[in-house]
């Protein structure tokens, strides 16, 4: 049997808010890399994600859900969107077939770019496949599609069959990374990205798109790491709900966070958070850039 050249290269993630994005990064990865709530626009970064084998290194590069920019944020959430879209050498369309909304703004995105685009068809665990195909169709009418899968995120039905396909794309060449690393990123940015999936998670309405978390210092110790961090608020009448009566909501808060984030360095944390007010910082250009946007 011929010798597998070695293949590496960078694919991007691309879809509308909760098409499975992540879960499908995570999926793949096998391990949770980017966070995830069944709310929109809950990933703000371009995450990260590193698949290796013997032969393949992969670069997923999870992006925020497509969107048309309303403020500040979102318009780096966008720009991210965009350059994830130039670095790539392979895109994933991420579709979900249960959506009922159009997927103009992505198809749109995508319209110009001269590239291998897959498109992924998510959600066959809850669709059936020839409803979800027929969706599909209208989608590959518009776009240059060099194949279509159909798949779940959620249960991993598909996944080795679009790794082969994203392979069959790739130039042969050298890992970019040593092959146990799953991400780039530090620490500091999960633990951050673990906090806002607790918002996420404990918060209605405007208050998780309102927050971002903030590191303010991270001190690894043999036993036990201890951390501050706070949370930054777009307006004074979201930190009170943030707090809670008597400080209810965000020890409960911290205690979930502690949790997931003990969970993902293996190893005890003492977790220390503070609300801080910065009006309006998701307009603000200035402050979108000084908290990692």
């Amino acid at each position: 049997m011929p010798e597998k050249h070695h293949k590496s290269g960078y694919t991007a993630i691309i879809g509308k808010p909760n098409a499975g994005k992540s879960t499908l990064m995570n999926q793949i990865l096998g391990t949770k890399i980017s966070i995830t709530t069944h709310k929109a626009q809950t990933t703000r970064h371009q995450v990260v994600g590193i698949y290796s084998d013997d032969d393949t290194q992969i670069v997923f590069l999870d992006t925020p859900g497509v969107i048309t920019p309303k403020y500040e944020l979102q318009r780096a959430m966008m720009n991210t969107v965009n350059r994830a879209r130039a670095d790539a050498d392979v895109l994933l369309f991420i579709f979900d077939p249960t959506d009922k909304h159009p997927t103009d703004e992505v198809i749109e995105l995508l319209r110009s770019i001269n590239k291998p685009i897959i498109l992924v068809v998510n959600k066959v665990d809850i669709m059936k496949e020839e409803n979800a195909q027929q969706k599909a169709s209208l989608i590959e009418e518009k776009l240059r599609i060099s194949s279509s899968h159909y798949l779940s995120a959620l249960t991993g039905e598909g996944i080795p069959e679009l790794i082969e396909d994203i392979r069959s794309h790739l130039q042969p060449g050298p890992p970019f990374y040593p092959k146990e690393d799953l991400s780039e990123h530090p620490i500091r940015f999960f633990v951050s990205e673990l906090i806002r999936e607790q918002i996420f998670l404990q918060f209605q309405q405007e208050i998780p798109y309102s927050c971002t978390v903030d590191i303010v210092s991270y001190d690894a110790d043999i036993d036990i790491d201890h951390i501050s961090a706070d949370i930054i608020v777009n307006r004074k009448s979201q930190k009170g709900m943030l707090i809670g009566k008597g400080g209810k909501a965000i020890k409960e808060l911290g205690i979930k966070a502690r949790e997931t984030i003990e969970e993902f360095i293996g190893k005890q944390v003492f977790l220390d958070l503070h609300v801080k007010v910065r009006e309006k910082w998701r307009e603000n250009e200035n402050w979108v850039r000084n908290l990692g946007y």
